[in-house]
């Protein structure tokens, strides 16, 4: 269900792309878009659709993929809080994003926010950032895979979630929800099923982490996931 967004409330107005603009600006923003919930699994966007949407995520995660014509689906982008959802400039859609857990955007019509950019020059210098900032997480995938043990890359995702999930960027979350299944895990690290779940019981059972539940997670030894995560 649609609703008003209210961006005195807003979790994440001081990090999303519209933190550029002014108070008048980012009220415009608002009367112009529309605030929705999303259910765990739910389609946030869909590949092939008119990408006449935009949106900022600002509760939840998503995943960004690519599904084959055989129904294979890779992985291609974890998006967090704060994050922008769709392609801006793109005439169709061609990623999936999904929500990971039930999740909170705002979204904008496209078309809208490209010329309310092209009118605030403080926009416009913003969008550029948000895109180099994608980028990066990409490439941060890329290195994620790249590591040669199975503990190394499982560390590392953790140590990204726990990032992600924090309020403050100065220090990382203790506890918090490991969003993917162990399949979309192993779907993004390249990895088995079974060994990412061997992986996870030998992190625990080194307390390093203690799970809690399905998807709790909470960090008992940092540095050494630190080093895990740096080999």
């Amino acid at each position: 269900m649609n609703a008003p967004i209210v961006c005195d409330t807003c979790p994440v107005a001081d990090r999303a792309v519209c933190s550029a603009l002014s108070p008048e600006d980012r009220g415009e923003l608002a009367r112009i878009g529309h605030h929705r919930r999303y259910v765990r699994g739910e389609t946030i966007i869909a590949a092939g659709d008119s990408a006449t949407v935009c949106a900022t995520l600002t509760r939840g995660a998503a995943k960004m993929s690519t599904i084959d014509r055989d129904g294979t689906e890779r992985i291609v982008a974890l998006v967090h809080p704060a994050g922008m959802l769709g392609q801006l400039f793109a005439s169709t859609a061609t990623l999936h994003v999904t929500a990971l857990t039930d999740s909170e955007a705002c979204l904008f019509p496209a078309s809208r926010v490209a010329a309310l950019s092209d009118a605030r020059p403080a926009l416009a210098r913003r969008l550029p950032d948000e895109v180099s900032r994608e980028l990066d997480e990409s490439r941060a995938l890329i290195d994620l895979i790249s590591k040669r043990q199975a503990k190394g890359r499982v560390a590392a995702l953790i140590l990204a979630f726990a990032r992600a999930a924090s309020p403050a960027p100065c220090h990382d979350a203790e506890s918090f929800e490991l969003p993917l299944t162990r399949g979309e895990m192993a779907q993004l690290l390249g990895l088995t099923i079974e060994t990412v779940s061997r992986t996870l019981t030998a992190l625990e059972t080194a307390g390093l982490i203690a799970r809690r539940g399905s998807h709790g997670i909470a960090i008992r030894d940092r540095a050494a996931l630190d080093d895990l995560a740096a080999g």
